[in-house]
This record gives structure tokens, sequence and C-alpha cells, in this order.
């Protein structure tokens, strides 16, 4: 039998020390919503625009010498893809990523970028997670999913973690509640863990609210297949894993979903009151506050996870009204 190893608030502590010997800490913003003051984690501004530099850099960091020289497999519609590929370069790795042939051109541009191989799939009617594990079986490579997997959560948990020095050093009481993005639930998990007395919300976009509906169930529900179209890719995850879901369970984490309409509408507020370029996905947490679905509170800390957008679709909801 086959013990998986489970990620720990410790494990958390480690990876936050892993992210503060190589990388300064992410902007915390406040801004006004209804009359109150809100924190925001600016992890659009992270080297690679995404949190999941984080994950990436603890996981990859674990490998020994003879792993490394093999390199590592993953599968990613862009931000995951590019954390891996950046960890990959830092590390003199060989990174190989199965991406969906419809990701945005942005990400897979970057992703090469960072020196890694990209391997097309159809969203549809591939299996991504399959394609990438024969892969690595076949190269003897280690595989990263981009939430399932304990060293992948705690890397994207150090995020917490420094969150609480910043309210610390503004002089602010703890924080209280959380709100974040969630596509697989690796950043959700991983906060929950990094902050055991606040209260965490996860946001989805509607339709794709898996983790939200398995929170309510009590066991994992998966997106079902006519799941309508969504700009956050991100956040487009079929399933959530055994790992994140049993995390956030523990801790009795509740979810929220927004509209497409919500999410442009935070998307244009980051720029105005933030001077941020958010994602759709990394924009969801914010959607939620604007929307009313989650009332704005002292100490609530907010992720903005994301701020890779294609240039053109950016530029169309800057332009809309909606």
């Amino acid at each position: 039998m086959t013990i998986v190893r489970q990620p720990t608030r410790a494990g958390v502590r480690d990876a936050a020390a892993k992210m503060t010997a190589i990388l300064p800490p992410t902007p915390l913003l406040i801004a006004e919503i209804r009359g109150v003051d809100v924190a925001f984690k600016a992890e659009s501004l992270q080297p690679i625009g995404a949190f999941k530099i984080r994950g990436a850099w603890h996981r990859l960091t674990t490998l020994d010498e003879a792993a490394r020289k093999k390199g590592v497999v993953a599968f990613s519609s862009g931000n995951h893809a590019q954390g891996v590929a950046w960890a990959a370069r830092e590390l003199g790795m060989p990174a190989v990523v199965v991406m969906p042939d419809d990701a945005p051109v942005v990400k897979r541009e970057s992703t090469l970028a960072l020196g890694a191989e990209v391997v097309g799939c159809n969203r549809l009617t591939d299996s991504r997670e399959k394609i990438a594990a024969h892969l690595a079986h076949a190269r003897g490579a280690v595989l990263v999913p981009s939430f399932d997997d304990a060293w992948v959560i705690e890397g994207q948990g150090s995020a917490g973690i420094e969150a609480e020095d910043q309210f610390k050093e503004l002089g602010f009481d703890g924080i209280e509640h959380v709100v974040t993005p969630c596509g697989g639930g690796g950043l959700a998990a991983g906060l929950a863990l990094a902050l055991p007395e606040a209260r965490i919300t996860v946001v989805e976009p509607e339709g794709w609210d898996d983790m939200r509906r398995s929170l309510e169930a009590g066991w994992i529900e998966e997106v079902p297949a006519d799941a309508p179209p969504t700009a956050c890719d991100s956040l487009q995850t079929r399933r959530v894993s055994q790992l994140t879901f049993d995390v956030l369970s523990r801790r009795s984490a509740t979810g929220v979903a927004v509209s497409e309409v919500e999410v442009r509408a935070a998307q244009r507020w980051a720029a105005a009151k933030l001077r941020l370029v958010v994602e759709p996905g990394g924009a969801v947490a914010i959607a939620a506050l604007l929307a009313g679905k989650v009332e704005p509170a002292e100490n609530m800390l907010v992720l903005v996870s994301g701020g890779n957008v294609d240039p053109s679709a950016y530029a169309a909801v800057l332009g809309r009204a909606d």
C-alpha cells in the first residue's frame, strides 16, 4: 500500500523560508470596499505573474541530484507550467509541460521562453494527467501535479505566512478571514494550513464551483461535462484532489461562485483601485466581495492570484461597461 505524504503547517513554514531566500515578498495592498479597508495579496506580481512559483519551487528543491538530471513533467493550462519552468531553469533541470491547445498564447509563450518543452493536448478529449504520467514514466522524470501534491500545497501556503508577517508589520491584528480563488484547491489548502485560526472562503467561476459543492456535500463532486465556458482558464479543474478537499473540509471552509460579468467588473476594479493587471481566474476573490457574495471585513486577506492576461481579451474587458 502506497502511503501518500500529507501536507503540514511545518512544511508550509519550510516553504516560506525557501521563498524568503530567493524572492522578495509580494506587496500587500490596502483598498476600501463598502467602507471597509481590505488587504489584497498581489501574487500577480510574482516573476511568473502568479502564485504557482511557490509550489513549484518548494517541490523541485526537494529533488536529489539524480532526479534533477532526469527532470520533471507537469500538466497545466499555463500558470503552474510557468512556475515549474521557472524553478527548473533556476535549478538547471529539464522540464516538460502538457498544456491544452487552447491555453492562452501568452502563457504558452512564457513557458517556452523559460526553457520548458511544451506538449499540446485537447482539453475536451485528452487527459493531460495521463499524457503527463506516461511522459514521466518514459523519461524517468518526476511528475509534478498542479495541486495534488503535498509539497506543492505547502509551497502555495507560503503566501499565507508571508501575509501574516506583513499584517504584523502594518500593525494589524491577525488574519481572521481569507478569501481566495480556487481551481484544484492547492492555494486554498495551503492557506488553510498556514493560517489555522482564519476562516477560509474559496471562490470559483459559476459552473466550475466543484470545491464549493464538494464542501457542502461532504464528498468530492466533479464539474459536469456540460459546464459553461469561462474566461477563468486557470480555474478550469474538473475534479479537486483528495488532499486539498480533506484539508479544506477539516477546516470547515465554505465557497461561493461568481459570474463572468462579476469577474470582468473585478478586473476593472483591480486596474482602477489596485493598479494591478489581473487575469480572470486571479480576480474571482475580488469579484465575490464586489458582488456582495462575501462581506468585506477588517483583518480580511484577499488573494489576487495571477496576472497573466491575454492582451486583446484584457483590453476588451477594460473597454466594456457591463
